[in-house]
């Protein structure tokens, strides 16, 4: 298959087809027809489209006999990207039959762990017509089991698998999106535990994680929910020696997560059979009911033995910002149609995707976009609390700061500050009580650092007055967070880095050991950097609605001045 390729995309105006088909718009050697049942739908996308592509919009009825219908458009490639690929009811590979019957290649986004197990059926019709049918060609399972091919390289066994995927509250869902999952809310999974096969229950099933490539800016820790997806049945042949697997959806705001989950409970405990009459209603609140950032991220986590035989645990993760992220789960049919385009034509058969794409392939796609990724592997563990935190984002920092955060017996650093302070008369009073420094210029500082079993103590004196705080590793929700503490109140602060800066973000704080809002939290640009040689920091602190407490900034040098 070279030169030019005419690719029916079948529900091509939808939030996948859709996608793909904008990714593809760049592409002169394409010929794009977007079907579906809607043909003014299909004329609306192709008219939207622009780019050097070719498109053609036509009219599709799954419901209608398929293989007269894929005849007419004469296709090259058929994609379907219509689903719920789990409510495809009594021929549920009608499109993979009219392919095969007419020769044609056929990819599809199919994100049934049934359906995607059952394509191998075709495999030997696929190969004596000389075709390839590839299914579940999206994030799940391509991408996550080119992350563990990744991951593993070094290990003797790959034990356990983790992994989810948080999209955006903004990224837009379709329907045919939540007709998939309310249809199997709650309903019987089947995954590897403990070694043997047994079965989960979709959404019931949920376990908080830190998505955090090593020096950006983490997503909150969220919630993620047991779902169908093909990974589960489809990656543990591919690692024997296995013992379990689990892939989670972490949708936000997280209230709206949890009342679905509790819905799921229902159908789990045969309260009420199905979710799917509600599909409808969980689509308008999903795509009106948002607040909070717009990104969203991935992660995948493996344990196992490696090479020296030693217990091990490795993890990738994904960040995607804006509107960039929901492009992702396209990718992967969009490096395969390219690779199509330059005369790689994926090999003859009929199987499920996990093979067909390696993780570098991606990381060429996420370049072009707003996406980062990053690994993190168990640190050392005499290694550094900053090092911890920040894993390989460590050794890009300035030497200088990199030497004043290597804890030592009785270390201490010197040097001058200058320091203002805020006029409101509620800022002085918050200063008064946390003793940060009075107004002043030139200011001697001096900063003690004391090395204790569950973090550093800081002791910080400048020109007499003195305050201290208490820095650990954050745990739990604030995973991947340094958590600091003055007194009664704890700040999980990440640690960002930026060029020859470490930026220190507010994340999460509580008070008197109760979670606050993080509207409420202090905030103001604090970081770390060098200038003429010398450690230099930066500490910036705001309160809502009072504006400066603190501003104190200056330089230190290990030893003294």
């Amino acid at each position: 298959m070279t030169g030019g390729i005419r690719i029916v995309i079948l529900g091509g105006y939808g939030v996948f087809g859709g996608r793909l088909a904008r990714l593809l718009a760049d592409e002169a050697r394409l010929t794009l027809v977007i079907a579906g049942r809607s043909l003014a739908k299909a004329r609306g996308l192709c008219a939207g489209l622009g780019g050097a592509v070719a498109t053609e919009a036509a009219v599709f009825d799954r419901d209608q006999p398929v293989e007269r219908q894929l005849r007419a458009l004469r296709p090259g490639l058929v994609i379907d990207a219509m689903g719920p690929f789990q409510g495809y009811g009594s021929d549920p590979y009608a499109i993979v039959r009219a392919a095969l019957a007419l020769g044609i290649d056929y990819m599809d986004f199919a994100d049934g762990s049934d359906f995607v197990q059952g394509i191998s059926q075709f495999d030997a019709e696929a190969r004596e017509r000389g075709v390839f049918v590839l299914s579940g060609v999206s994030s799940f399972p391509v991408l996550t089991a080119a992350v563990v091919r990744h991951l593993a390289q070094g290990f003797q066994k790959v034990e356990t698998i983790i992994g989810g995927v948080a999209p955006s509250p903004y990224a837009g869902v379709g329907l045919n999106v939540i007709r998939a999952v309310a249809g199997y809310a709650g309903q019987p999974v089947r995954l590897t535990r403990d070694g043997g096969a047994a079965t989960g229950h979709a959404l019931t099933d949920s376990r908080n994680y830190t998505i955090a490539p090593p020096g950006q800016l983490p997503l909150h820790s969220t919630r993620f929910s047991l779902m169908d997806v093909p990974d589960l049945l489809m990656l543990p042949p591919e690692w024997l020696g296995l013992r379990s697997i689990w892939m989670g959806a972490g949708p936000v705001p997280e209230i709206l997560h949890r009342a679905l989950g509790g819905l799921a409970w229902g159908v789990r405990l045969r309260v009420m059979p199905s979710l799917a009459r509600f599909a409808g209603l969980f689509h308008w609140a999903i795509n009106r009911l948002r607040w909070g950032e717009h990104r969203g991220g991935m992660f995948v986590e493996i344990t196992g033995v490696d090479a020296a035989g030693d217990a091990a645990k490795r993890s990738w993760h994904m960040l995607a910002e804006g509107d960039d992220g929901p492009y992702i789960p396209s990718m992967a049919l969009e490096a395969l149609v390219r690779r199509c385009l330059d005369g790689q034509r994926p090999a003859p058969g009929a199987r499920a995707a996990i093979r067909e794409l390696e993780l570098a392939e991606y990381d060429r796609l996420f370049e072009r976009r707003a996406i980062t990724t990053g690994v993190r592997a168990e640190p050392a563990p005499d290694a550094p609390l900053y090092a911890r935190i920040l894993g390989d984002a460590w050794d890009r920092l300035p030497e200088q700061l990199r030497r004043m955060h290597t804890p030592g017996a009785g270390k201490s650093a010197a040097g001058r500050a200058s320091i203002e302070r805020g006029r409101n008369p509620l800022a002085r009073l918050v200063a008064g009580i946390f003793r940060f420094p009075a107004a002043g210029a030139d200011v001697p500082v001096q900063v003690t650092f004391s090395a204790i079993a569950s973090g550093e103590h800081w002791e910080r004196n400048f020109a007499g007055r003195r305050f201290s705080s208490l820095q650990t590793e954050g745990k739990g929700r604030a995973d991947c967070l340094l958590a600091e503490r003055f007194g009664p109140f704890e700040f999980g602060l990440a640690l960002v880095v930026e060029g020859d800066r470490l930026r220190l973000i507010p994340r999460r704080w509580s008070a008197f050991g109760l979670p606050m809002p993080l509207w409420l939290a202090p905030g103001g640009d604090s970081f770390e950097t060098v200038e003429d040689g010398r450690f230099c920091f930066h500490v910036e602190i705001c309160l809502p609605l009072v504006g400066l407490v603190v501003r104190y900034r200056g330089w230190l040098v290990p030893g003294g001045s």
